[in-house]
């Protein structure tokens, strides 16, 4: 199914090189006082458009899981021997290249995952486990757009809170509390995003500009806490956000507007090698990192180098595990 609905495969391409991104500009982004105002902020702005990937994520499983069809116990089968293989290979990576504590990492093992990065697996999971009970059905377009208004942004938990004298009105309590309401939440508006005919051009700039106008307000966020805290602070980054969650509803109509003829050769590549590149990059970015690969002197130049490094190993490595995991259990 996946294969034919090109947009979807040019999509999980984009969203996989927006992961690598993140954690490539990491360290510059929590990290100020070690950089250039202009260094930082580079990195504050690659970093902040990227924050829709795991997002995307959440909406491209829903909208092929929640649907017509559910998740199969293949599907479920795959993910634990994923979560099995890329821990084994980060507590490997751990044991033998880090001082970090591994026996810490095993004994919290179901609270928190061995590699930072692999906290996705577990959350994946959870969309498996509810597509059973969920079918998106069609729903206009006024109304999706009031849901995404209020859950999104008003109702938003994470929303920043905005206050006339000591009233506050933003954000309204819901009673919305957690991360996996949003993931779940992000998988259906994927499914009913995907079904809604949004072929139109007023919609598709609408789209390209309202991404760049929050992925750019994300930055300022980010920047202006700086200054306030003193510090860095992830305030305006959290996937959940309401600027990442509007970031995330534009970019996935103008892809599906734009990029639905074919699959674009770089990003089919990409996509195809999606979930191995997702499970090898960091140990790759942490390795460059810590083994002296990097160009400290000129911090944008770094950034594309251990990006691009990054992603061709992780993608070298996916293709040699390919040719070992036939099935595609683990790639």
């Amino acid at each position: 199914m996946s294969s034919k609905i090109y947009w979807i495969d040019n999509l999980r391409g984009i969203a996989c090189l927006m992961v690598v991104m993140i954690h490539t500009t990491a360290w510059y982004v929590t990290n100020a006082a070690s950089v250039s105002t202009l260094d930082w902020g580079v990195a504050n702005l690659l970093n902040s458009a990227s924050r829709v990937s795991v997002p995307l994520f959440f909406m491209i499983s829903g909208y092929l899981f929640f649907g017509e069809r559910s998740a199969q116990s293949r599907h479920f089968l795959r993910i634990g021997l994923c979560l099995l293989f890329y821990s084994t290979i980060a507590f490997l990576y751990i044991v033998l290249f880090t001082s970090i504590n591994s026996e810490l990492s095993l004994r919290n093992l179901l609270q928190k995952p061995v590699f930072y990065h692999l906290w996705f697996f577990f959350a994946i999971i959870v969309i498996y486990l509810v597509s059973p009970l969920i079918q998106v059905k069609q729903v206009s377009g006024k109304m999706l757009l009031a849901l995404m208004v209020v859950i999104g942004i008003v109702a938003n938990p994470n929303t920043v809170a905005q206050k006339i004298g000591h009233f506050e009105w933003l954000p309204v309590n819901l009673y919305i509390n957690g991360d996996t309401f949003y993931y779940v939440l992000y998988g259906m508006l994927g499914r009913a995003l995907g079904m809604m005919d949004t072929q139109k051009k007023s919609l598709t700039v609408l789209s390209a500009t309202v991404f760049v106008v929050a992925a750019f307000a994300i930055s300022r966020g980010t920047l202006h806490e700086l200054k306030w805290r003193g510090n860095f602070a992830d305030t305006w980054y959290v996937y959940c956000g309401p600027l990442v969650f509007i970031c995330a509803m534009s970019l996935f109509t103008l892809v599906k507007n734009t990029l639905s003829a074919r699959a674009l050769p770089g990003l089919a590549i990409i996509s195809r090698h999606s979930l191995g590149i997702y499970g090898f990059h960091a140990l790759i970015i942490h390795a460059l990192r810590t083994r002296g690969a990097e160009i400290q002197t000129w911090p944008v130049l770094d950034i594309l180098w251990i990006f691009t490094a990054t992603l061709l190993i992780s993608l070298g490595l996916s293709m040699l595990l390919q040719r070992i995991d036939t099935r595609r259990y683990v790639s």
